[in-house]
């Protein structure tokens, strides 16, 4: 029994356009009417398209099922079988990963409007970060341009990370910084390098706290305020930066919206 490419087509739910791609990779060489140029298929022709299809849904490419079913040595689909394996190994534990953290995002989220105005004591998380915007100043330095796009592939496993300086605490000083950072798993598991300026940060007893802030360039120091006076009317001696992330944005009462969450060291 023949087949011309239309039946072919609808037995195998694909394109005419793949098959005679195939046709040209020489996984089938259907017979040609020299009259009408017509190509008729045989169950032959059609066994290799199967396994053209049972690879492709193993997430192999055109051209390399192309060689895999037509042109390739034992030694070879062994090789090409062993890759593929380790590349979906990869990415089942990079899905894993992203399941992880945004069940943590959704935690965080979730939870952040409990602390808002709230002090506590806990244990900052430990970190790796790096700062590139001071106030509203990015510093464009190629050492940095570079860190940064090296950074990108990082996400969504980074957050959004800020510093106040321990001095700019009180008064009516503005310094605050912001760059991005990394948990330890995280460094861990993606093997980031931390040399200067990536810095690592270890835990510290910290007061922890949440904040929001509303509007355009709305996000001030002044924001922690009560933090520090929750600090000195319970006698904690602070001991460093205070930092934190942005947690998220929302649009709230008409305006977007920024939840912070912060810990200040104490000693």
């Amino acid at each position: 029994m023949q087949y011309k490419i239309g039946d072919v087509a609808r037995i195998l739910g694909i394109s005419t356009d793949l098959l005679r791609y195939y046709e040209k990779k020489g996984v089938v060489a259907p017979t040609k009417d020299k009259q009408n140029d017509y190509r008729y298929y045989d169950a032959w022709d059609i066994n290799f398209l199967i396994d053209c299809l049972w690879y492709k849904n193993f997430g192999f490419g055109i051209a390399q099922i192309a060689y895999m079913v037509s042109d390739c040595y034992y030694g070879d689909l062994l090789s090409v079988l062993d890759e593929k394996r380790d590349e979906i190994k990869a990415s089942i534990r990079h899905q894993e990963l992203l399941l992880q953290r945004i069940s943590q995002h959704l935690d965080d989220v979730t939870s952040v409007k409990e602390y808002i105005g709230k002090c506590d004591i806990r244990t900052s998380p430990e970190i790796v970060c790096y700062l590139n915007r001071y106030n509203f100043e990015f510093d464009n330095r190629d050492e940095l341009q570079k860190l940064s796009q090296h950074w990108l592939k990082y996400m969504p496993f980074t957050r959004r990370y800020f510093e106040i300086p321990q001095d700019g605490l009180s008064g009516e000083a503005e310094n605050y910084a912001w760059g991005f950072s990394l948990s330890m798993p995280y460094v861990e598991e993606f093997g980031v390098p931390v040399r200067p300026p990536v810095v690592h940060l270890p835990s510290k007893l910290s007061i922890h706290s949440a904040f929001k802030s509303s509007g355009k360039n709305a996000f001030t120091a002044r924001h922690i305020d009560y933090i520090v006076r929750y600090a000195e009317d319970n006698g904690l001696k602070i001991c460093g930066n205070a930092r934190g992330n942005l947690v998220c944005s929302i649009l709230e009462d008409g305006e977007n919206t920024g939840y912070f969450e912060v810990w200040l060291p104490i000693e």
